[in-house]
């Protein structure tokens, strides 16, 4: 968040030094290490999402979590958001709290833990992802703190990431599906470098189906630009699927929406025919099995 007109005040830069202030004040409050004790080994795991306020869209973050428990049997698993609209809209509607990273680290860190895997559940490397890196920095190796936190990628990350996700949605594809209908996903898009992911899977895509296409709700490729393809293809009709962890908000309105700005809505105007399908990439075992892949390799850089 840019602060007006205070050009010397830089809140990013500031927050790992909050953070590690915030830790140093938890860990002066607390006497359970003082006196040189040594803390007794305890690992855990944190997911972290940037979070959904639609119920029916959890079922992907069940479904993650079913297969983490399962690969890590016997090890707590804790959860926060990323997104400050998310946490405040869950807490006003029905009192549900949910903790930031840095709300969720600290307390792992008074609640004993000495080393935490945190995983992320974002789909790029993006701005949400950065701030995330932040913060597991500023908790790693603290003074009388957690001894050792490290960080579990996104969806998409590495080649191989982006071939093996291309290929899960490929095998994912809506069985109705005809060869000269069209497959539209919609990702979250950005500002920030990591868009390129978008046009980046867009090229794997192709290489296997000319008629799968991505489009960003804040980013580039843009609905226009999806539009502007499929009138190319000659296509009458294109199902809408998310690129997203879940089918929450954007997929239910951006996506899926009455409202004339919506995609179902751009595309009835093209005269395309659109039909949602209402699946977050959580839900596919594939997909998730992806994210589990990253946090396996994150717990096992966890100090012995």
């Amino acid at each position: 968040m840019e602060i007006p007109n205070r050009p010397a005040f830089s809140w990013r830069k500031s927050r790992a030094a909050l953070l590690c202030l915030l830790c140093l004040l938890l860990l002066t409050a607390t006497t359970v290490f003082a006196h040189g004790e040594k803390k007794e080994e305890k690992k855990g795991i944190l997911l972290v999402a940037f979070g959904t306020s639609v119920p029916e869209a959890e079922v992907s973050f069940r479904n993650i979590e079913k297969k983490v428990h399962e690969a890590f049997p016997g090890i707590e698993v804790r959860w926060a958001y990323t997104s400050k609209i998310i946490r405040r809209k869950l807490a006003e509607q029905n009192g549900r709290a949910i903790d930031s990273p840095a709300e969720a680290l600290a307390r792992m860190m008074n609640d004993d833990f000495t080393q935490v895997a945190v995983q992320s559940l974002h789909t790029i490397p993006g701005e949400e992802y950065s701030e995330l890196a932040q913060t597991v920095r500023a908790f790693s190796g603290l003074p009388k703190g957690m001894r050792s936190v490290t960080l579990g990628e996104p969806l998409l990350w590495a080649t191989k990431d982006v071939e093996n996700v291309a290929a899960a949605v490929m095998a994912s594809l809506p069985p109705a599906r005809k060869k000269d209908e069209a497959v539209v996903l919609m990702g979250h898009g950005t500002r920030h470098p990591a868009n390129i992911y978008y046009p980046g899977i867009q090229f794997y895509f192709w290489k296997a189906d000319p008629n799968i296409l991505v489009g960003t709700v804040e980013g580039s490729p843009s609905i226009e630009d999806v539009v502007r393809e499929l009138k190319q293809r000659n296509v009458k009709k294109a199902y809408l699927m998310p690129l997203m962890s879940v089918a929450g908000d954007h997929a239910r309105n951006d996506m899926a929406g009455k409202d004339e700005q919506s995609w179902t809505s751009v595309l009835a105007k093209a005269g395309i025919e659109a039909v949602p399908v209402m699946k977050g990439t959580g839900e596919t075992e594939a997909l998730a099995d992806i994210w589990i892949s990253h946090l396996k390799e994150a717990f096992s850089r966890l100090t012995d």
